[in-house]
């Protein structure tokens, strides 16, 4: 099986503004004259960790990522106070990529991006699709009304999970329930930190719960991060993430790349129909349906088919 590359630091980084007085962090290592590969990181609003760096042969890969608007060691964080959302959208964080690149000078890049890096990884290959060597996508996430409505409402993965469901309705008053979404929007964009903290613990929980097959620690997060998580999740989610007619319409676009598509079969997050429905999409795509696993990127089997598909590609 497949494992993770030894741990490794960049040996460079820097912060490139974006408009809007939004500046975005990123950082490369690995070669520096191998091939160019993009990590697009989840949430939205998830941040980098240093793992982020370990799918891909440091020895042939120049390794980009970056923290998404807002998020990590972007800036404003929108853990903050006052900090706007705006200009946070999935259009611009397609248009944070492209300038990225530009200011790299890389001509075509591959591009690796799981649960939200997947739809964000997707609507970017739509958008630039000449800019674009292959697509490694794990734990697909389209999007759709579906979706939002299996997690956040109570007939959908609450049904499974009814214990951390019913934490995560805690602190919202009952009569506001039937729309979770807003509600949540009310209590995280509040600005007393008395309100917005204990619904960001609380959303987070419930979002990180269940991730992977077998449990695992969440990882520690303070709660500067957690409040900019939830907030950011939760303007992307209200608004359908920004993405139009949805991220199928343009997979035509995207057909003639070479693509591995990695899903858990016991994925309570986003459930494997919707990586399926991508794969009809987009045929050509190899796509696997590992059956020991969930939503996360690191269990075996997932991890596997990633670090494979980025072996087989690197040359």
């Amino acid at each position: 099986m497949k494992e993770l590359y030894p741990p490794l630091e960049p040996h460079d980084s820097g912060m490139l503004a974006v408009g809007a007085g939004d500046e975005i962090y990123w950082e490369v290592c690995g070669d520096p004259g191998g091939k160019p590969v993009v990590f697009v990181h989840g949430g939205p609003g998830g941040g980098l960790l240093p793992v982020c760096r370990r799918f891909f042969d440091p020895a042939a890969y120049r390794i980009v990522l970056f923290d998404q608007r807002n998020c990590g060691r972007s800036t404003p964080h929108a853990g903050d106070a006052g900090v706007s959302l705006e200009a946070n959208t999935t259009p611009h964080l397609v248009a944070d990529m492209e300038r990225l690149r530009e200011h790299l000078g890389i001509d075509r890049w591959q591009v690796f991006g799981g649960s939200w890096g997947s739809t964000l990884g997707l609507a970017y290959a739509q958008e630039h699709p000449d800019r674009v060597t292959e697509l490694v996508l794990r734990g697909i996430y389209l999007a759709r009304p579906e979706d939002e409505e299996w997690a956040f409402t109570g007939g959908g993965s609450a049904r499974l999970f009814p214990e951390e469901w019913a934490a995560f309705q805690a602190p919202v008053p009952e009569a506001a329930r039937d729309d979770m979404l807003t509600a949540y929007g009310r209590l995280l964009f509040d600005p007393d930190p008395a309100v917005h903290v204990p619904a960001a613990r609380a959303w987070a929980a419930w979002e990180l719960s269940a991730n992977t097959l077998l449990p695992v620690p969440p990882p520690d997060l303070d709660d500067r991060l957690l409040v900019g998580f939830s907030r950011i999740e939760q303007h992307y989610f209200s608004q359908g993430c920004f993405l139009g007619a949805g991220i199928l319409a343009g997979a035509d676009r995207i057909r003639h790349l070479p693509g591995v598509i990695v899903h858990g079969r016991y994925d309570m997050k986003t459930p494997a129909d919707g990586a399926l429905t991508l794969h009809r999409a987009w045929p050509e795509a190899e796509f696997h349906l590992i059956e020991d696993a969930g939503h996360g990127g690191s269990e075996p089997g997932t991890l596997h088919h990633l670090i494979e598909a980025t072996d087989r590609f690197r040359s």
